[in-house]
């Protein structure tokens, strides 16, 4: 009865997070939408002179300023990559990627959908070397959009299913996360990582005193914010770094995990606040003089052939070795069908390829052959996944 409760509590627990999830990627697109309907319009000039206000915080002599669309990137996107590090401390320690039997295929088939899109990316563009930089840009799932597709397919989609894409997901986000903090990286300052460290050490104290006051965790955090957006490092990896320290075990006063409290609290504000205010930041692309042509230049059809094809190759293809090597399953009540649909959603990279995007490359030259790129490959990975579940609809599952 025990275990039979513990199931049930997880199961609910992946079923509200899929239905936030879903919900907050349809505003995801409609905030996209809108964007893109801001600048093929009147209201383009708006549009830019919003996302280049000028922001500044003066503290005495010190100070940062940054454009409107610089705070949304680095500031709110690091909240998003908090949420992100407690989703894979969670999922680690006590979810979908807990046991060895559970991280295998998931695991397999986000580095699988990392290695075949980044390589053909690379093919495409091997005979321009100022593109090579974004290598990382297909790599990437944005898990909302994927879920809110999946939504939209309702019951032809198995739980089962939906589980393995988000497990698929937070193991491209915590590859997302190193690829960030090893390549895309600006020079650095000594002191300032020095400093970073010491607020890192910071909240390692914290957890090793079973600190649960969660505004302890988030006022070191946003210090360390600050030091590592001065150092040269991204600034988003402070969320990371904070949300890894948050206990997960230790239970507060009134008998929750701080790590839970935390997540359940940031899950509304990201899903329907940060991820849509940054689809509508950088979504934007005027089509004003751009032909299909374009979409064929090296860096944009790199992007479209990395989302699209990289990802079918890389997930289907690392999921069929561990399957036939015996070291996994298919996920009960799916067929090869099924995950194949998964995996073309996996090439809905929206967010995340956008944001890794803007880290790639500098100057207003890249935003356009970026953002075509990026929207194309979603929305034909977004389609073709689509037709492949509802193909897959009533086909006999199989395990094979």
């Amino acid at each position: 009865m025990v275990v039979e409760n513990a199931i049930h509590r997880v199961s609910a627990g992946v079923a509200d997070f899929i239905k936030l999830e879903s919900a907050g990627g349809l505003l995801l697109i409609a905030a996209a939408i809108f964007a893109l309907v801001c600048s093929n319009s009147p209201l383009q000039q708006t549009y830019d002179n919003l996302l280049n206000l000028p922001v500044q915080i003066v503290v005495g002599t010190f100070s940062i300023a940054k454009p409107l669309l610089l705070w949304i990137n680095d500031g709110l996107m690091a909240i998003f990559f908090l949420l992100i590090g407690l989703e894979v401390k969670r999922e680690v320690t006590e979810g979908e990627l807990s046991t060895p039997a559970q991280v295998v295929l998931p695991v397999a088939a986000g580095a699988g959908g990392m290695i075949f899109p980044a390589l053909i990316f690379f093919l495409v563009n091997r005979g321009h070397a100022e593109n090579l930089s974004g290598w990382a840009i297909p790599t990437a799932t944005d898990i909302a959009f994927a879920l809110a597709i999946v939504s939209l397919l309702g019951r032809r989609v198995p739980l089962s299913l939906k589980i393995f894409l988000t497990a698929v997901a937070i193991a491209d986000d915590l590859g997302a996360i190193v690829i960030i903090a090893l390549f895309y990286t600006a020079d650095l300052s000594v002191q300032m990582l020095l400093l970073a460290a010491v607020a890192i050490a910071g909240l390692i104290f914290l957890n090793l005193l079973n600190v649960t006051r969660i505004a302890l965790y988030v006022l070191v955090g946003v210090v360390l914010w600050i030091f590592v957006l001065k150092s040269g490092v991204h600034a988003t990896l402070a969320g990371v770094a904070t949300a890894f320290a948050v206990p997960v075990k230790t239970k507060n006063a009134e008998g929750y995990a701080p790590l839970h409290q935390l997540e359940h609290a940031l899950h509304p504000w990201v899903a329907f606040a940060v991820l849509p205010i940054f689809a509508f930041a950088n979504a934007g692309v005027s089509f004003a003089g751009v032909t299909f042509a374009a979409l064929l230049e090296p860096l944009p059809l790199g992007i479209v052939g990395g989302l699209f094809a990289g990802k079918i190759l890389g997930v289907c293809g690392a999921s069929a070795l561990m399957v036939r090597l015996g070291l996994a399953r298919l996920p009960d009540g799916t067929n090869w069908f099924q995950l194949a649909g998964a995996a073309a959603l996996c090439g809905v990279g929206f967010t995340m390829s956008l944001f890794i995007g803007s880290l790639a490359f500098e100057g207003p030259d890249y935003v356009v052959p970026i953002r075509l790129g990026v929207i194309a490959g979603s929305l034909l990975s977004g389609i073709t996944g689509s037709a492949l579940l509802l193909f897959a609809t009533g086909r006999t599952s199989t395990n094979e």
